[in-house]
């Protein structure tokens, strides 16, 4: 029995960084259309910032992003899934993070806006730049209570400063704490979604929609945010540079996204 569906993470998996995809993956994903496998994206970014990764390299492929919470078809721009935060849940949440003197980056449900911030947002810089006009200022308090939340995160932040953060959340939401690529330095990224939701639940809900048999999934993956998929594919394809947790999931192990070890799953369809 065949593959009925690829599912790629991006960062560090599709590609190391966004703008470069080394050849052989280029080579790979036409060769995936070629075949008629269908290709899904399922990432912890938010949709702008996959949708402009994505276009950049002529792909509008269906995405899960934050980690779960949306699934759209950017081809067509149809909505497929939407799992939020509660009221009560985001308010403990951001609780949480105040309580380590965190700032996080508050990510909703709006037509103008992607994410709020405080006045002094604990994320990177350059993260902070890269939201553009889609990012608005706000008391993080009354956009808790007054907005719907999909995703709470932070990036480049020092270890020490998250030591215990991820025991505080688990019991609240489903945090993930993963070494940040972009920046590097040693500094961590602090991704929150809803609670018991995983990416592997927004693929189940693709599948849903499309009439696909999620018993036959390959996914391909490299961080903490990917073990739910990993656990839930029939085929789970691990970067040779991934973190511990998801290199004791992989069927099979294939050279890092630099190298272009993404091409390596055609061997596996």
């Amino acid at each position: 029995m065949g593959i009925d569906l690829v599912v790629t993470d991006l960062d560090g998996t599709l590609w190391e960084t966004q703008d470069h995809l080394h050849p052989d993956t280029v080579a790979a994903v036409a060769e995936l259309d070629r075949r008629g496998v269908p290709l899904l994206v399922a990432t912890g970014r938010r949709l702008a910032s996959t949708r402009a990764g994505l276009a950049g390299l002529g792909l509008t492929p269906p995405v899960v992003v934050l980690n779960g919470a949306l699934v759209v078809d950017l081809a067509t721009g149809e909505h497929i899934h939407r799992q939020s935060f509660g009221a009560d849940a985001a308010a403990k949440v951001l609780d949480a993070f105040l309580g380590f003197g965190i700032e996080p980056c508050v990510y909703v449900e709006h037509p103008d806006v992607d994410v709020f911030v405080s006045d002094n947002p604990s994320t990177h810089p350059e993260h902070l730049a890269s939201f553009g006009e889609w990012v608005r200022t706000g008391d993080l308090a009354e956009v808790v209570a007054s907005h719907e939340v999909l995703a709470f995160g932070v990036l480049g932040l020092a270890p020490s400063s998250v030591e215990g953060l991820e025991d505080v959340l688990a019991p609240i939401a489903n945090p993930h704490v993963s070494d940040e690529r972009q920046f590097g330095g040693g500094s961590l990224t602090v991704t929150v979604a809803p609670p018991q939701l995983s990416k592997w639940d927004g693929i189940e809900a693709f599948c849903r929609h499309r009439g696909i048999d999620s018993g036959n999934v390959l996914a391909i993956g490299d961080g903490p945010n990917d073990l739910e998929m990993l656990d839930g594919a029939r085929v789970a394809v691990v970067m040779a540079d991934a973190h511990p947790a998801a290199l004791a999931r992989a069927d099979h192990v294939v050279p890092r996204a630099a190298d272009g070890g993404w091409a390596q799953l055609l061997t596996y369809l």
